[in-house]
């Protein structure tokens, strides 16, 4: 949809002007911070994903009856009844949902559009918080090691979901090979460790902060939070 490219492009053009902001004020320190930034943005993708697997989905929606679907999924029943299904619920509840739903069909991300992977999240907290720093780029002297900062978390960020489904494509845009080489993202090789146990390297950027949030999860778990039960939906 047009207003879909718009918001893109928007986003996009905002992250071209904080880049502006850092490079017009050149820093050694622009290095660091950058990688900082990235680091958060992982660090973040994990929280996010840890959270979303094991909150448990709401009951009496018929997501039970989605995940569970056995017909095949590309037929005009089964999308009724998906469209039908994510009406009754919310844009967060539909964010959990896609988490879990992932989990035993994980090439299904891979499919799906550039929008339905990053849209909630660029208009939610991705988009409000680059255009921040457009104001702060436009009407202070904001450091541009700050901005370098910035901009790569927001990158990192806005595009996470994108970056976790090249990992479950075989074919991606050069980009994100240089990058993965560079150690910037993860391999599938590294992701798979997630989804062979469920229970650890929930972060799908560049996994730098995989051993920081493992241990958070064991700690959850210990306290006899993020059960099991949370991980499918429930009829």
């Amino acid at each position: 949809m047009i207003w879909q490219r718009l918001v893109l492009a928007a986003f996009c053009a905002s992250l071209g002007v904080n880049l502006w902001g850092a490079l017009r004020d050149p820093s050694l320190l622009a290095i660091p911070a950058a990688l900082g930034g990235w680091y958060l943005a992982d660090l973040l993708s994990g929280l996010v994903h840890m959270v979303m697997d094991y909150r448990p989905c709401p009951e009496g929606k018929g997501l039970a009856a989605l995940y569970f679907y056995e017909g095949r999924r590309g037929m005009p029943a089964y999308q009724a009844q998906f469209r039908d299904t994510m009406r009754k619920i919310s844009v967060f509840e539909r964010i959990s949902y896609d988490f879990k739903n992932h989990h035993p069909r994980p090439d299904a991300l891979g499919r799906r559009s550039v929008w339905r992977l990053i849209g909630s999240t660029v208009i939610a907290a991705a988009l409000p918080l680059s255009l921040l720093g457009n104001a702060l780029v436009l009407l202070t002297a904001v450091p541009g090691w700050v901005m370098a900062f910035a901009t790569a978390m927001l990158v990192g960020g806005g595009f996470a979901q994108y970056f976790h489904g090249t990992l479950h494509r075989r074919e991606n845009p050069g980009f994100v090979t240089a990058l993965r080489r560079a150690g910037l993202l993860m391999t599938p090789q590294a992701h798979q460790i997630h989804h062979d146990t469920l229970r650890r390297d929930f972060a799908t950027n560049c996994g730098w902060s995989n051993p920081v949030i493992n241990r958070l999860f064991l700690g959850l778990r210990a306290r006899g939070m993020l059960d099991d039960a949370g991980l499918e939906p429930r009829s």
